[in-house]
């Protein structure tokens, strides 16, 4: 019972760590407008951090520009601020009400230089995902360790779990194919 629970728990992880990985692919630039590139942007809104996605309705009218428009005409200063210190490259423009954000096409080296970034990003990915496997290989030798559960269950368990890691690897894999793809596409 506590080795399929072990091996249950890190799936979760290890499902969590891709989703993390998908989620930092999607904050990188690509040339192309779209509301992903700015959602996660963390706001000083009267002193508490918070997503500009909860502060504002964001649009992409077409594909070069994004459009933000807060709910509270006040936090437009402090949006402002969170995008020019974002790595995005772009400058905020505002007229009172409305923020627009023109992405500019990516040049070739900035291109080669994103492909970089999430090559990165995915390595970090699946150190995470060895960093869960470790954890998890500990936690069944443990197991066995206090006689809780047999040798053999053991290495069944470490089966399955390179099993895990490999199958969560190939998405993280599946993931960087796709994101370098759409950077180097004109």
């Amino acid at each position: 019972m506590a080795a399929k629970e072990i091996l249950h728990n890190t799936e979760e992880k290890m499902k969590k760590a891709v989703e993390s990985v998908a989620r930092q692919f999607s904050e990188v630039r690509t040339g192309r407008a779209h509301p992903g590139l700015v959602e996660g942007l963390h706001i000083d809104y009267y002193g508490t951090l918070t997503l500009l996605k909860q502060l504002a309705s964001i649009s992409v009218p077409d594909a070069h520009l994004i459009t933000i428009q807060p709910w509270d005409q006040t936090a437009i200063v402090e949006i402002e601020k969170a995008i020019s210190k974002s790595s995005l490259g772009v400058n905020p423009s505002n007229d009172g009400k409305v923020i627009r954000l023109s992405i500019p096409p990516l040049s070739q080296d900035r291109r080669q230089e994103l492909v970089k970034v999430v090559h990165k990003m995915a390595e970090e990915g699946r150190v995470s995902l060895r960093t869960i496997r470790r954890d998890a290989k500990e936690a069944l030798e443990k197991l066995e360790k206090d006689k809780l559960v047999s040798e053999d269950d053991k290495f069944r368990g470490i089966d399955e779990l390179q099993k895990m890691v490999d199958k969560y690897t190939v998405k993280v894999e599946e993931l960087l194919k796709s994101k370098e793809k759409e950077v180097l596409e004109f």
